[in-house]
């Protein structure tokens, strides 16, 4: 199962936000757009559904910025891919052009067990753990500005 650009640069987007510790940091659309390497327009648009879900809280202004709520820490990740890619059916058998044999089919079946199998893993793990592994020193490097990176570390990359 592959998951939609969407869903990609919302998980990049809430895990970004996971990071931060503080809520004094001021974390905007056009600074996650840049530490994950999308455009600000698809990320703005991941945050808006964020917000819409309550997993984020968005505040306008010259001290405003995204921040994670308690719910986006505690989200199970099946749960918001759920909610980003919309819980369809792996394959489509019915309109515009049906499936003949439909009726007869176990493959729609197999599918729809594999996709239980693979949201039940997910649903397993929540925002939070996916950014308390080893991870958490790699997403730190994307928090601080490029300006502020030491030259021993522009090296690296």
């Amino acid at each position: 199962m592959q998951l939609s650009h969407f869903t990609d640069i919302g998980l990049r987007t809430i895990m970004r936000l996971a990071v931060e510790d503080e809520k004094n940091s001021r974390v905007t659309t056009k600074l996650i757009a840049r530490q994950v390497g999308a455009s600000e327009k698809h990320v703005a648009k991941a945050v808006s559904r964020l917000v819409e879900l309550g997993l984020v809280q968005a505040h306008r202004g010259r001290s405003g910025g995204l921040f994670i709520t308690a719910a986006g820490r505690g989200a199970s990740v099946g749960e918001l891919i759920r909610e980003l890619e919309g819980d369809r059916d792996v394959v489509q058998c019915g309109e515009p052009n049906p499936y003949p044999l439909l009726g007869a089919c176990r493959l729609r079946r197999i599918l729809g067990d594999a996709k239980k199998a693979f949201y039940a893993e997910l649903d397993r793990y929540s925002i939070e753990e996916l950014v308390t592994s080893s991870t958490t020193g790699l997403l730190h490097l994307l928090v601080r500005p490029t300006a502020d990176v030491s030259p021993e570390m522009k090296e690296v990359s």
